[in-house]
């Protein structure tokens, strides 16, 4: 059994575990933020209905009376307050000079009535005339605008997919452009590193074989061999400094790697930033163009019923147009193809 091989499989499947978990874990973080900012949107649009809903209402109360109509007067519960008696009384100036009162069934008024009905009449004439034309203004107005907003909602469509076009190849270039400078950081990162380790472990041996380091005084301990052995009979040990100088050296590489950790987790975390914010951007701009395609979809929808109903209008008047005439026996008999 190959067990070296068996270690590092076991150890290839723990590591993909953790990948797997640290994904399912980040997906879930981005789920909830997704469903948080969901429910903010929603609450939001509900503000925004209810505020509408209550300056409509305010609006109609302060600007929308009853009184300000012009039928009210058709339809005021005081008017019969406001108006002035037939008759105040049997001495009423307003009777006739010969003293008498006025009979049931008389029409004194009845000119002065048809002329104030006329002009009534005239007045209200011209004023349907004029409400008609400033209606068919306002319609082709409307129409104008219509046709204008359709044509800036087709352009801006255009420069949105556009936009979004060039934003995905902008986004793809710079992952790639980043992916390969973090490649090209790791790769000297490495290389620097090793070259650190190859240095330190020189200098090391370096100082364990040519310094003071095994012994205290080097011209005592000194031997004829060479400037890196030592007569071990009259070497004393390292000296306090000596090993001072070593804890120093320890803490120094113990905080120099510290440093290098700390650093690496930082690009890390900028990474995982950068890569989130890429990422709600997209988000942003799917749910925007979702928007505007349902949108488009309720117009086109409410275009459609509209062409269905007159459709609709149009198969029924031919339907009674076709079936107008009555069949004769004639028409009936000649489907009868019965032997006798």
């Amino acid at each position: 059994i190959d067990k070296d091989a068996l270690d590092a499989q076991i150890k290839e499947r723990k590591i993909q575990e953790a990948t797997e978990k640290a994904q399912n874990e980040k997906l879930a973080n981005e789920m909830k933020q997704n469903d948080k900012i969901m429910c903010l949107l929603e609450e939001q649009q509900k503000n925004d209905i209810r505020n509408i809903n209550k300056a409509i209402g305010e609006f109609r109360k302060n600007f929308q009376k009853p009184e300000t109509r012009r039928e009210f007067d058709l339809s005021d519960p005081q008017a019969l307050k406001r108006e002035t008696p037939a008759r105040l009384s049997d001495s009423d100036p307003r009777c006739s000079v010969s003293g008498l009162q006025k009979f049931m069934g008389e029409d004194l008024n009845y000119a002065q009535r048809m002329i104030f009905q006329k002009e009534q009449l005239r007045e209200w004439s011209l004023q349907q005339q004029k409400d008609s034309r400033s209606a068919l203004a306002d319609k082709k107005r409307s129409d104008d605008l219509y046709d204008k907003d359709r044509l800036e909602l087709d352009r801006k469509a255009m420069e949105l997919q556009r936009a979004d076009e060039e934003t995905r190849r902008a986004i793809c270039a710079a992952t790639k452009d980043f992916n390969r400078a973090q490649v090209a950081e790791l790769a000297e990162r490495k290389k620097l590193e090793k070259y650190q380790t190859m240095k330190d472990d020189m200098a090391e041996i370096s100082s364990l074989l040519q310094g003071d380091l095994l012994c205290e005084n080097p011209k005592q301990a000194a031997n004829s061999l060479g400037s890196h052995r030592v007569m071990t009979d009259r070497w004393k040990g390292m000296s306090q400094d000596q090993l001072m100088a070593i804890r120093n050296s320890q803490q120094q590489q113990v905080l120099e790697k510290r440093k290098l950790k700390e650093e690496e987790h930082q690009r890390n975390a900028e990474w995982d930033r950068q890569c989130v914010q890429a990422a709600r951007a997209q988000l942003l701009l799917e749910r925007k163009q979702q928007r505007q395609n349902q949108e488009w979809r309720r117009a086109l929808d409410s275009v459609n019923a509209e062409l269905s109903q007159e459709q609709k209008l149009k198969n029924i008047h031919l339907k009674k147009e076709e079936y107008s005439n009555v069949p004769t026996a004639e028409y009936y008999a000649q489907f009868n193809t019965t032997s006798r």
